[in-house]
């Protein structure tokens, strides 16, 4: 009897610790959330004390719960691939449903998102919060390819500008920087085939751009 208590005493010991390491977990990720949320909402310029915290905690409770959307996925995926370790095109077809389910949870989150952020922001503020947590890929991205080539229609620079912004929506949602950056990344290579279907040469571009970059960074010498 001692000794099933024993077992008791010990299993409630283990769970607890666990428990308290995941609220550890928990807690050091909302600081880390919290304070890149400061940095974004300070970077919209916000000096409201109000309305800065307001916003911070929007901020603060999306990236939360898309990490609560992509942490059940990472579950969810290594079970399969555990159960189903001998059938991997059957694991693939699960895994294939919970990515649909994800796309859809994401897509609720980022519509809700964006609806508090209109509330409580202008335009170019959501813009700016947009920006932040992506690393301001969209400007810096689209005033290189207007250094890149300077003859570019409004035509030309209004489709760069329209994919790139569509990049910056999705990225939004990424669960990583790498991810962030490979929407930027796919997007790009569309413009880059739109701009060689219209006739431009872009390693040739590509090459004279670098060229006045250099010249640029001499004449400041």
């Amino acid at each position: 009897m001692k000794h099933f208590k024993y077992i008791a005493i010990l299993l409630l010991s283990v769970a607890g610790n666990a428990a308290f390491a995941q609220t550890t977990t928990d807690n050091n990720y909302i600081k880390v959330i919290t304070e890149r949320s400061n940095k974004i909402v300070t970077g919209a310029g916000i000096t409201d004390s109000v309305k800065f915290k307001k916003v911070r905690d929007i901020v603060v409770a999306q990236y939360n719960d898309l990490n609560t959307v992509y942490d059940a996925r990472k579950t969810k995926v290594n079970d399969i691939k555990t159960q189903m370790a001998d059938d991997k095109a059957g694991a693939n077809a699960k895994i294939a449903l919970v990515d649909s389910d994800v796309v859809k949870q994401v897509k609720v989150l980022h519509a809700s998102y964006i609806k508090k952020l209109n509330k409580e922001l202008s335009a170019d503020e959501v813009d700016k919060i947009k920006d932040g947590m992506t690393y301001r890929i969209y400007p810096i991205t689209y005033t290189a390819y207007q250094d890149e080539i300077p003859n570019l229609t409004d035509e030309q620079k209004g489709k760069i500008k329209g994919w790139l912004l569509e990049a910056r929506e999705n990225a939004i949602d990424a669960e990583s920087s790498e991810k962030k950056h490979a929407w930027f990344g796919k997007f790009k290579g569309r413009i880059n085939n739109y701009l060689s279907a219209q006739g431009y040469d872009m390693k040739k571009e590509g090459e004279e751009w670098q060229k006045r970059i250099k010249e640029r960074q001499a004449a400041k010498q």
